[in-house]
């Protein structure tokens, strides 16, 4: 039985390249919803509805868990696909309450990059008013880094460009972490750590999905001890373009570990 991975692009990957490194004798499927991408720019209802449509597909693969690695959609959709399903489904949420953790001697605040529909959501303010109890999280919608990524557009003078007009309203020098509030994000954590002033922190949620996934699987008995990392991918859209693009994707990520 494979672990199914699903985002509306390649966001999710990024979750993908985590738990290959960390459980390399699973099979996986991962796949994007490549017809409706991007989520973070689309309503609430319009997500929702695109969600259950594609989990509806990927329950027909032979799988015994699915990551949702996508936070705009673990906010809008968990709760629903819950519901529906047996299988254990693993969410994601931004890496706020590891950051605060991370910050709390040296009192330096954290910074979130989002998209605009996760910092909407009803559940990414919950999430900040229960463990931000000092008022030091700042967040700020990347909206455009989405699509950026989905051109495989990781480095250069664009994205630097984009970043610094981003970063400059910010006196970066009362920051201690920044968050990695979308799958996508953490492919540009490189271009990112030469941009930020050294004293700062990047972090993201893929190590505590992944790490709450393994859990699960420990817990019912289902981790794999043998097997070689197979991975099986899918696309709303059935491009086999798009599928390629996956790949390299990977390979990115791979290649900068």
């Amino acid at each position: 039985m494979k672990i199914a991975f699903f985002d509306s692009g390649l966001g999710g990957i990024t979750v993908l390249n985590e738990a290959m490194k960390r459980m390399p004798h699973e099979d996986y499927i991962y796949f994007a919803d490549t017809a409706h991408v991007p989520y973070g720019i689309k309503s609430k209802d319009e997500v929702l509805a695109f969600v259950k449509q594609s989990v509806d597909t990927i329950i027909q693969e032979d799988i015994k868990a699915l990551v949702i690695a996508c936070n705009t959609a673990t906010s809008i959709a968990i709760a629903e696909l819950r519901k529906m399903y047996a299988i254990p489904i693993i969410g994601m949420e931004p890496a706020v309450k590891p950051a605060l953790e991370m910050n709390r001697s040296s009192g330096k605040r954290v910074l979130v990059f989002a998209t605009q529909l996760t910092l909407q959501q009803a559940k990414y303010r919950e999430l900040v008013s229960r463990i931000d109890d000092m008022g030091m999280v700042d967040s700020v919608p990347l909206p455009e880094l989405v699509e950026f990524c989905e051109n495989l557009l990781m480095d250069g003078p664009q994205i630097m460009d984009y970043f610094n007009q981003k970063l400059a309203p910010f006196d970066l020098t009362a920051y201690g972490t920044v968050v990695l509030g979308c799958t996508h994000y953490p492919f540009y954590s490189r271009i990112l750590s030469r941009i930020l002033p050294s004293h700062i922190h990047i972090v993201d949620g893929s190590k505590g999905t992944v790490n709450h996934l393994m859990q699960v699987l420990q817990d019912s008995e289902q981790l794999q001890g043998t097997g070689d990392a197979q991975v099986k991918w899918m696309c709303s859209s059935s491009d086999a373009a798009y599928i390629a693009k996956m790949r390299k994707a990977l390979a990115v990520l791979q290649a900068a570990q």
